[in-house]
This record gives structure tokens, C-alpha cells and sequence, in this order.
């Protein structure tokens, strides 16, 4: 019989399972068939270019997986060789990798950024519509390759620093980006995070590219899937997701719901009615130790983070550094299933030595337990990232405890 109200906890260890944190960890190296694993849980890994720790994308797999090899990630998006591409770029929630199957769902939103996807991408665009036909010949001759390539191959020539040139600002880059974003070209990444564009057809297949779901099916099958990787959620969670205006997401609820896809309940504190996908688990227990990114599904949406977790969480990379209050890059750390700390972390690659520059305990945790379990899941962290060792700063509450565990007390 469905549930038709939940408290809090039960509400959390609902969404945990649904992000795959109740899922066994792999007892041995973890394999392309765990990287499917956790992809079925999430559906999509939002990037990022800050490589402060380690890049966005990779984070979620270590999280639910533990140390894994990023090889796997490069061959499942970016470096397939023989075997099938699992996953492809495009602007799903951010920027996000998504299973090949799931592209042609975002049909609709390629159909709005037919344009482009910013005001000043729409310009260049208008400006040099000529040109698209160029760019796309060039791709089409030398595969997957780099702007700076593509105006090479046209003979445009940017002087650096050429104040009030025209191709200073790297129109070939803007017109890459509109065509990327209009579902013309598709792109794979290098192991500098550079997106080289390629034709959409190569990247994802031809069969693909040509299946085309209407946009009320479209929506319906994205909030379908938010609602399997959410477990319990608001409509503004499920909106959120994969950025879909709420009112377009409420009549694929309202489906989902008739269909008995999601059953309405109330969830303990919150003032929105919520929705609990039919086959979601409840586990007894959760016993989840986890560093998760700033960008992690089960915390990007940050009013649903406060409202599961009760915790307030803000990124600060772009505050300046004198009214930062946690750190430049600060990372959630999941215990059980309450987010019990947050850290500020960052690789000195040239040292080979993890640095917290910060550490913080939430209320109402033990310092003393959470210092316990997150110096050993650091130093972990640091040998997946190839470092020596974990360093403590002097800065939060919970740092004297973590230097104290780190140094065997």
C-alpha cells in the first residue's frame, strides 16, 4: 500500500537510496558495470572546468563507488575505442553527462537555443551565419577538433591582445557553442577538460539524432527520471533536475500521478505537497561515509538540500575571499544519512599533499565521531587524487580534532 505521508528521516534514507548511497560498494576495482550502476541512480553528472580537488563530473562515482579509475568515465563519454559511448554532453541540469538514450529528450530545449543559448552567442550568430556552413565543412574533414583548429583551417588569424579585433572574441568559439547547443554538433573532451565539436551523427549515431518525442513526452519522461534518482520531491525538485520550468513540469506530474508512476504525499516540515516514485526503496538503515561535490545531485538544489538535510549550503567561489564564511571550494560530507561536516579542500599537486584548508562540524554532531570517520575517508581521498598526504589548516571548529585524529590521537 503506498505511503501517503513520510517524516524527515524517512524521507532521507528514501532519497539516499535513490542516489545509490544503500547500494553495496564494490569489493574489488570498480568496473564499467558500477559506472552503469550509478548512472542508472543519477541519470546525469553535472561538470565543471574547477579543478581545485578534482573536477565535478568524476566526483559522484567516487562518492557512491569509492577510488575508481577516471579511465572509466573517459571511456564511457570521451574515448570509447571499440566499445559503446554511455554517455554524452549537453545541458541537462548545467552542463551535464547524460546516457546517449536520454539526448533526444532535450529535443525541445535544442529547439529553443536553435539561436544560440546567450544573448551574445545569439549575436555573433546573426553576425556570421555565413560562416556556420564553413565551421561545419571543417568538422566534417578533420573530426572532433578545437575552435583555434576550425580558424586555422579557415585561415583566421587573431592577434592576442589585438584590442578591437573582430575574431578576438572568438567568434568561431561562439558559433561552436550555438551549434552545440541547437543538437547540430555534439563535442568530447581531453584530459584538459577542452571540448573538441564534432557532428552531433558521429557522436551519438545517426538513429539516434533522429528520434524526435514531442515536448509534453519529453518532459513527462525527464520528470519520470528526476523522480527515480530524487525518490521523494517537490515539483521544484523535480523541475530542477533537469531545469524545467515548473509550469511545464506540473502537467507531467499531474500524468505521472494518474498513470501511478508517483503517488502525492506530505513529507514532515514541508509546506509542498511531495511526490514519492512508486517503486522508490526505503532502507532501514543507511550507512553511507561520503566527500561529496559541490555539484552532486543529492545537493545541487540547494533548497532541497536544507530541506532534507537541514543544510544551509552556499558555494562561495565567486565571493570574494574577505566575506567567504566556509572556504573558495567546500565540500559536504555525508555520514549516515545526515551531512554532518563540510570541508574546504584543495590539492597542492606540486607537494603531493591534500590541504584542508578548512574544516567545519555541524551542529548538533559529535567533533569527536566525525573527525574519527573523515580523517580516514581524507587520506582515501588523497590516494585516489595521487597524493601523499592530508594536511590540516587551522581554520573551523572541527579542525583541531581532525589534525588531532590525523596525527594518531
Amino acid at each position: 500500500m503506498a505511503r501517503d505521508r513520510l517524516s524527515v528521516a524517512q524521507a532521507r534514507r528514501t532519497a539516499l537510496a535513490a542516489q545509490g548511497f544503500a547500494d553495496r560498494r564494490p569489493a574489488a576495482a570498480p568496473s564499467m558495470t558500477h559506472l552503469k550502476r550509478v548512472i542508472g541512480r543519477t541519470r546525469l553528472l553535472q561538470m565543471d572546468s574547477v579543478n581545485i580537488a578534482a573536477r565535478a563530473h568524476f566526483m559522484p562515482l567516487y562518492s557512491r563507488l569509492g577510488p575508481y579509475d577516471p579511465d572509466l568515465l573517459h571511456r564511457a563519454a570521451w574515448q570509447p575505442g571499440r566499445g559503446r559511448r554511455l554517455l554524452v554532453e549537453y545541458w541537462a541540469h548545467e552542463a551535464a553527462l547524460i546516457p546517449v538514450s536520454d539526448w533526444p529528450l532535450f529535443r525541445w530545449r535544442m529547439d529553443e537555443f536553435a539561436e544560440g543559448r546567450y544573448r551574445h552567442t545569439r549575436e555573433v550568430l546573426r553576425r556570421n551565419r555565413s560562416l556556420v556552413d564553413d565551421v561545419r565543412s571543417v568538422i566534417e574533414t578533420v573530426g572532433a577538433t578545437t575552435p583555434r583548429a576550425i580558424e586555422a583551417e579557415l585561415g583566421i588569424e587573431r592577434e592576442p591582445g589585438a584590442a578591437g579585433s573582430w575574431w578576438q572574441r572568438g567568434e568561431v568559439k561562439h558559433l561552436c557553442e550555438a551549434m552545440f547547443a541547437a543538437g547540430d554538433l555534439s563535442a568530447v573532451r581531453n584530459g584538459n577538460f577542452v571540448r573538441h565539436y564534432d557532428l552531433t551523427e558521429r557522436v551519438v549515431g545517426r538513429d539516434t539524432v533522429a528520434l524526435r518525442p514531442g515536448r509534453a513526452e519529453a518532459h513527462r519522461e525527464l520528470v519520470s527520471r528526476a523522480a527515480q534518482a530524487l525518490g521523494v520531491a517537490t515539483v521544484a525538485d523535480l523541475a530542477d533536475y533537469y531545469r524545467i520550468r515548473p509550469a511545464d513540469a506540473r502537467p507531467a506530474v499531474a500524468e505521472l500521478v494518474e498513470s501511478g508512476v508517483l503517488h502525492e504525499i506530505s513529507v514532515d516540515g514541508w509546506r509542498d505537497p511531495a511526490y514519492l516514485a512508486a517503486d522508490a526503496p526505503m532502507p532501514r538503515r543507511i550507512d553511507a561515509a561520503a566527500i561529496l561535490s559541490p555539484f552532486d545531485p543529492l545537493v545541487f538544489f540547494r533548497p532541497r538540500a536544507e530541506r532534507l538535510f537541514g543544510f544551509h549550503y552556499r558555494i562561495e567561489i565567486y565571493v570574494p575571499e574577505h566575506k567567504r564564511v566556509h572556504g573558495y571550494y567546500v565540500l559536504p560530507y555525508l555520514l549516515g544519512t545526515d551531512i554532518v561536516a563540510r570541508v574546504d579542500l584543495k590539492a597542492d599537486r606540486k607537494n603531493a599533499t591534500l590541504l584542508v584548508l578548512g574544516a567545519y562540524c555541524e551542529p548538533g554532531h559529535s567533533r569527536d565521531v566525525v573527525a574519527g570517520r573523515l580523517s580516514a575517508d581524507l587520506r582515501t581521498f588523497a590516494g585516489w587524487l595521487g597524493l601523499d598526504g592530508v594536511e590540516v589548516a587551522g581554520r573551523g571548529d572541527l579542525a583541531p580534532d581532525l589534525q588531532r585524529m590525523m596525527h594518531g590521537g
